[in-house]
């Protein structure tokens, strides 16, 4: 059948896999559900605007990615959006053929864009000719293909593993009779003479379709996105593997699967669809270029930001606080995570003698840690990170060792048990013969009494131990970092954070980010541990940090689904402390109620504060907590630019202290770890609200889950990634205003200009407007906004107030 397309000049081989690897990095990756975490669904996006992200995902996925254009005429009419957010978004407006004047947004904002369509592929048009659902039976059989190859351990009759993706398909492919009761002919045949390599039958089926060059890119793209979930849990293989400096074909192999199904379906319709190819194969071709209702969408969206950011101006404005002075009662340092502003908040009510602290959850030890009993890694650090040290829940004595294997010995019999009542032989019978026996437990899991397994594993170790100075060096960092080098108070706590639910896939999510999808309490109790060896304190007094004899430094965990607070007082004994703890528990107590009170007010139906430990157990309770929904800044300054203002719950809060910060490589460190992680979980939340059936998990209530790995909706489909929909939405209206993340730093112009210069990715996200970058000015007001390309201008009256920075590193 090549003749009748013999006219298209067939890609060069090096191009044609270019292409297919540039269209694999456009997908965002998938964390597995044990380890879930937000991932920036645009990451393939941030080289361009906003716009031009709209036009090339309307193409390639039917998406929009801004709200309907009714969700920004109601902020207008209720004032949330003003005339000068309005005026400042068209000021700000550069693309080409963007509105001027605000009567063109006017008549823009009474007209609702339809959804875009999606350039449609092969199966599409053989499914319009046909009448046959070619691409839902594509997504039904790789996904029965992909959920086995996948698993992680869930099936009970696991494919085998260690082969590549292309050749396990292939090799299954030529048994599958599925496509022929279909009505694809002799597929079995077809996919028995398949080219040995994913890179060989891309070559084929490219040629074979005869794609130009310039079309390649976007059609690889659009068949990964059809993909689903498939595709991103194949980026987060390639992902890790870029992370310990090696590579993963699995994305490759993908697209080679959906590239033989896209020949195999044109050989058959051919005469029936040639023509519309043809005229398809121009449009993958065409240069990727903004529309006009995508320009106007994101003008609507610049100005949504900008009436929040306008606001959050006015909160810091609002009754400037000074500095404390004396020594602190208390110091605790908690992640940045928003769910945290609410109990710091809270907890600093009771006594001007508390201070709190915000510092990335997993507080600078990025560790591969083994819990007790349990020969699994998990990564307890930011995913964009790979971990440096190895630590575990043992301290090496012979008596544990024992319970470690003891505990181990349980747990096969737990799983052996598992395994043997989910059977296709004993199922039945062990549901006649066994089930009157899980009555009582069903009945009190069903009715809200499951117990939660809170982490209280032994004290984690570092497995090699450190040496004395890789310890003293970790400590001084993380100290630096948090600003808090002088004026300790007699209890440090440092604390991590986690959620307790029960029955729920995503409930790694509810965890800390920064501790890769798992709770905080591992690397808080590694800190505390570091922080109070004598050795580590005087090395640390020798390189400028002294730390009183009398500060003690103690591990806690807390539960952002009840708001309450576990101590670690076993991992060490100071007796001289008692009292200073037994206060600490009363703070706890106090803070928690406010906490829950003020949280209870956000739920649905406003449930009372002495609910939420009820919901946590509840196996129906679809929104335990909000998670991180609603955020929207990130502020690294003094914290007394921010306390005792109530910033909702919204504003992930580091310290920083930029006189203290000797070259500002601190600023750079916030700006190149913190922020990116906020900045995904911000642009997670952004996509799964704007894009639920892409970037979004889709509904609880009917989710099943698949491999190990993800969710899918029903019993079968694409692997779904994202926010599950409850989590955005309350059943009536949306919780989450998607607004991308605005980024407030109190440290000179000129020095967040150089650190944008050394880290051009992270550049990318601020000149594109992916993110919005503020600095504060002496006095805590937002004063400066980066324009973009090193330039600042005042941050609300529009007028420059400096020259362009030279960009150049010093």
């Amino acid at each position: 059948m090549l003749n009748r397309i013999d006219a298209h000049r067939i890609p060069a081989s090096g191009r044609t896999i270019e292409a297919a690897w540039r269209a694999a990095r456009q997908v965002p990756p998938l964390w597995p559900l044990d380890s879930s975490v937000t991932v920036n669904p645009f990451l393939g996006q941030t080289g361009g605007s906003l716009e031009m992200a709209a036009s090339r995902l309307g193409r390639v996925a039917g998406m929009r990615i801004t709200m309907p254009r009714s969700w920004y005429a109601a902020r207008i009419r209720s004032g949330e959006i003003d005339d000068i957010d309005l005026a400042a978004a068209l000021a700000g407006a550069s693309a080409p053929g963007a509105p001027k004047a605000r009567a063109d947004l006017d008549v823009g904002l009474r007209a609702e864009p339809p959804c875009p369509t999606p350039l449609p592929a092969v199966a599409e048009l053989a499914a319009e000719a046909s009448g046959t659902d070619w691409p839902g039976f594509l997504t039904e059989r790789i996904s029965h293909w992909a959920a086995d190859y996948f698993d992680m351990a869930q099936a009970l009759w696991a494919a085998p593993k260690g082969r590549g993706a292309y050749d396990s398909w292939r090799d299954s492919a030529r048994f599958d009779l599925s496509p022929e009761i279909a009505g694809l002919k002799r597929f079995a045949a077809f996919a028995a003479h398949l080219p040995e390599t994913a890179e060989q039958a891309i070559l084929d089926c490219a040629g074979y379709l005869g794609l130009s060059d310039t079309a390649l890119e976007i059609y690889f793209h659009r068949l990964l996105m059809s993909l689903g979930g498939w595709a991103q849990i194949g980026r987060y293989r390639l992902w890790q593997a870029e992370l310990r400096d090696n590579s993963d074909r699995t994305l490759i192999d993908l697209l080679a699967i959906r590239l033989v199904w896209e020949k195999a379906i044109f050989c058959q319709y051919v005469s029936s669809i040639e023509d519309k190819w043809r005229e398809t194969r121009k449009l993958y071709a065409e240069e990727i270029a903004p529309s006009a209702d995508d320009i106007l969408d994101s003008v609507l969206q610049e100005a949504a930001e900008h009436g929040a950011q306008r606001r959050l101006a006015a909160v810091l404005a609002a009754g400037q606080t000074r500095p404390p002075s004396g020594r602190a009662k208390l110091q605790m340092a908690f992640c940045i995570d928003v769910r945290s502003e609410v109990f710091r908040r809270a907890l600093e009510s009771f006594d001007p003698g508390i201070r709190t602290l915000g510092f990335a959850g997993f507080f600078g030890f990025g560790v591969s840690h083994r819990r007790f009993a349990s020969d699994i890694e998990e990564n307890r650090l930011p995913p964009q990170l790979a971990p440096a040290s190895n630590t575990r829940s043992c301290d090496g004595s012979a008596a544990m060792a024992k319970l470690d294997e003891a505990a181990r010995l349980g747990e096969r019999a737990a799983r052996a048990w598992g395994r043997f009542r989910l059977a296709a032989v004993s199922s039945f019978a062990f549901v006649e013969a066994m089930g009157p026996v899980y009555v009582s437990k069903l009945l009190r899991n069903g009715l809200g009494f499951a117990k939660i397994k809170l982490p209280s594993d032994p004290a984690p170790r570092f497995d090699p131990p450190l040496a004395p100075a890789s310890r003293v060096a970790m400590a001084e960092k993380v100290l630096r970092s948090m600003s808090l080098t002088h004026d300790f108070a007699r209890l440090v706590v440092i604390a991590g954070h986690g959620a307790s639910v029960v029955n729920n896939p995503h409930a790694s999510m509810l965890h800390c980010g920064a501790c890769g999808g798992f709770s905080g309490d591992v690397n808080a109790r590694l800190l505390a541990g570091v922080l109070n060896d004598a050795a580590v304190r005087a090395g640390l007094a020798k390189r400028g940090i002294p730390v009183p004899d009398d500060t003690f430094f103690l591990a806690a965990l807390h539960d952002t689904t009840t708001d309450t607070v576990m101590l670690y007082e076993d991992d060490q004994h100071f007796a001289t402390h008692a009292e200073d703890i037994e206060q600490l528990k009363r703070w706890f107590s106090a803070a928690g109620a406010l906490t829950r009170t003020e949280r209870a007010l956000r739920l649905p139906r406003r449930p009372p504060a002495t609910a939420l430990a009820h919901r946590a157990r509840d196996w129906a309770e679809v929104r335990p907590e909000w998670g991180l929904t609603g955020c929207q800044a990130f502020i690294a300054a003094p914290r007394s630019r921010t306390s005792g203002r109530n910033l909702q719950g919204r504003v992930f809060l580091h310290n920083y202290v930029w006189r203290e910060d000797e070259d500002f490589k601190v600023l750079e460190l916030i700006m190149t770890a913190p922020v990116i992680v906020a900045s995904w979980i911000s642009l997670q939340y952004y996509g799964s609200t704007v894009a639920p059936q892409v970037f979004g998990a889709g509904n609880k209530l009917l989710h099943n889950i698949t491999g190990g790995m993800g969710v899918v909706e029903g019993n079968g489909g694409l692997l779904r990634g994202g926010v599950p929909w409850q989590s955005v939405h309350d059943g009536e209206n949306f919780v989450h205003e998607p607004l991308r993340m605005s980024v407030v730093i109190e440290a000179p112009c000129e020095a967040i200009t150089k650190v944008l210069a050394r880290h051009p990715d992270v550049r990318q996200l601020f000149d594109n407007r992916w993110l919005h970058l503020f600095a504060l000015d002496d006095t805590g007001r937002l004063a400066w906004r980066y324009a973009g390309r090193g330039g600042w201008i005042d941050a609300f009256e529009h007028a420059r107030c400096e020259a362009a920075l030279e960009l150049a590193p010093r």
